[in-house]
């Protein structure tokens, strides 16, 4: 039995509120059991040098967490002058995820930030920030569509992210943090609703785990988007018919 009691192939509950940041183009505050991680998504008529006059957009992202998002407190990184390396590795997943799902040339040339604050974490905020992210982006692009700036809404696919892992009770999906922080491998899949794999992060803490043992939790990894994926389609049909 899992500590939380949920069985092997279990989600976690999973609501996504849109419209939390009363001033964004796109916001949506993502709640994956005790993860909280506020997305917002910010339109800037600009794109970076390097794409200066080549009439592509952008698509990135930063992550953070709150002082008080875990156990203890934690600094903010802007008292000590730069970021972890552990923040800066996961802002550019997420930047790279929904990239993937994103037509940056039907985009023209601006940029959209995603904003993701991890308000309380209990395992899997990386998956959750990607997961929210998306449907911060794709209510900033309906806007832009609806307001006639862009003739079409530029995604190309639908993105979401959860994590599996093994653990004593063996393979499991959607790691709380204390499955998390005990497990023997721990992996983050990122993928697309059209089945397509955007990026595998996997790591085994205590000894190799086998090509068996990957593919159960890949199986397990797309048992869990089925979850996601509908949520992400309620809470955008819900934003878009208020």
């Amino acid at each position: 039995m899992r500590p939380s009691g949920r069985a092997h192939d279990a989600m976690r509950s999973v609501t996504i509120e849109t419209g939390f940041a009363h001033h964004a183009e796109g916001s949506a505050l993502i709640r994956v059991g005790g993860t909280e991680v506020l997305c917002v998504a910010s339109i800037e008529q600009r794109v970076p040098p390097f794409l200066k006059g080549k009439g592509s957009g952008w698509v990135t992202a930063e992550y953070g967490m709150l002082p008080r998002a875990t156990h203890t407190r934690g600094s903010r990184e802007a008292a000590k002058g730069k970021q972890s390396g552990r923040t800066q590795e996961i802002q550019r997943l997420i930047g790279r995820s929904l990239r993937a799902v994103t037509d940056l040339k039907a985009l023209g040339e601006m940029s959209i930030t995603l904003d993701c604050d991890v308000l309380n974490a209990d395992g899997g905020t990386r998956c959750a920030s990607i997961t929210g992210a998306w449907v911060a982006l794709r209510l900033a692009l309906g806007k832009l569509h609806r307001e006639r700036v862009l003739t079409t809404v530029p995604l190309i696919g639908q993105v979401a992210a959860v994590s599996c892992g093994l653990t004593d009770t063996g393979a499991v999906l959607d790691l709380d943090y204390v499955e998390d922080s005990a497990a023997a491998a721990d992996t983050n899949f990122v993928l697309t609703a059209a089945g397509g794999i955007v990026e595998i992060q996997g790591t085994a803490e205590e000894k190799p785990f086998s090509e068996e043992e990957f593919l159960t939790l890949l199986g397990l990894a797309k048992s869990g988007m089925k979850t996601l994926f509908a949520a992400q389609d309620a809470a955008v049909a819900a934003a878009e018919a208020a």
